[in-house]
């Protein structure tokens, strides 16, 4: 039985990975905070309904210790590193911790698995952000990298460590550029939820408007349920290498809330309101990736078409909401 380890297992992609890790027979680890252990309710919600078939640890990325421990006790034969300060407004507001977990933590990850089990594969979750002020559309894994906040800085950083790695120490080692991927289990600090949300919010009757940035701003948006099997199959490749996962669409944040809306039977622009404060200070415009080396290498592509991402995670906050309504009744 092979064993996997995953930080940022009670996240979006880590939910979804672990599920997916569990179907295919693999003993699934997971890195936790602490705290998270102590509030289970709310931080571990993403896994709560298949948690008794994880074994979770303890360990923080911001301590090369804890993260030491947890991968001599585990041993794993797989490890994939997604844990990240990743809401990207917030990495303007405090830049410094997003630096530190985010470079850290995978240098931590890095050094931690090349002293003590150097034949574990090793996938870093890297970022479309990397890119920003894009010079070539679609982008390819050979587009130049010109990042527009921390969270993209740090992502560039942690994709070299990850490259380092591989070329100095002869580590499997392979980054996933991501782009944009949603679902049901989205935080609902990102844009994305934020409009499903309050679209069933306004829907039921629960609020009135919805603030929100630059609606012109564009985004590949795909699936985490899809994404999480081409970092499986990454790993399973005889040669690492990074790879570009994206739809090949591209959408506006307009369209989105065109979508979600209608979704519930309203029209957006009566209830979507711009705030100017939610505009970045350093906007990405355009980001469109080119999933062909992953097509043709890895025999992956996107599943879920973009109307139904955007119609799953509308019925889900519809159903969430009447929930949550019914119980306090």
């Amino acid at each position: 039985m092979k064993r996997a380890l995953i930080t940022g297992i009670t996240g979006q992609d880590g939910s979804y990975l672990a599920e997916f890790l569990l179907s295919k027979g693999y003993e699934v680890h997971g890195i936790v905070r602490r705290v998270a252990m102590e509030d289970p309710e709310h931080r571990l919600w993403r896994i709560k309904h298949f948690m008794n078939d994880l074994k979770l640890h303890a360990a923080s990325l911001e301590s090369f210790p804890s993260i030491y421990k947890v991968v001599r006790e585990t041993g794993p034969d797989e490890c994939y590193h997604l844990a990240a300060q990743s809401f990207v407004s917030y990495s303007f507001e405090d830049e410094f911790s997003t630096m530190n977990t985010n470079i850290n933590g995978t240098h931590f990850m890095l050094a931690a698995i090349k002293e003590l089990t150097p034949n574990c594969r090793f996938y870093f979750a890297a970022s479309s952000e990397m890119f920003g002020k894009v010079e070539q559309v679609p982008q390819t894994e050979k587009t130049r990298l010109h990042p527009r906040s921390t969270y993209g800085i740090s992502k560039v950083a942690g994709y070299d460590l990850t490259r380092n790695y591989r070329e100095a120490y002869d580590l499997h080692a392979s980054s996933g550029i991501l782009y944009n991927h949603e679902s049901p289990r989205r935080g609902f600090e990102f844009v994305t939820r934020k409009i499903t949300s309050h679209a069933a919010k306004i829907k039921l009757g629960l609020a009135k408007e919805l603030q929100l940035g630059n609606l012109e701003a564009k985004r590949d948006w795909g699936h985490a349920r899809d994404y999480v099997q081409a970092m499986w199959l990454m790993l399973q490749q005889n040669k690492p290498e990074d790879y570009v996962i994206a739809t090949g669409e591209t959408h506006s944040v307009r369209e989105f809330c065109d979508l979600a809306f209608r979704q519930v039977g309203l029209d957006y622009k009566k209830f979507v309101k711009i705030d100017p404060a939610f505009y970045r200070p350093a906007e990405v415009e355009l980001l469109l990736g080119n999933a062909a080396k992953a097509k043709k290498k890895l025999k992956w592509k996107s599943k879920t078409p973009f109307k139904n991402l955007v119609k799953e995670m509308v019925e889900t906050d519809i159903e969430l909401l009447k929930s949550r309504h019914s119980k306090k009744v």
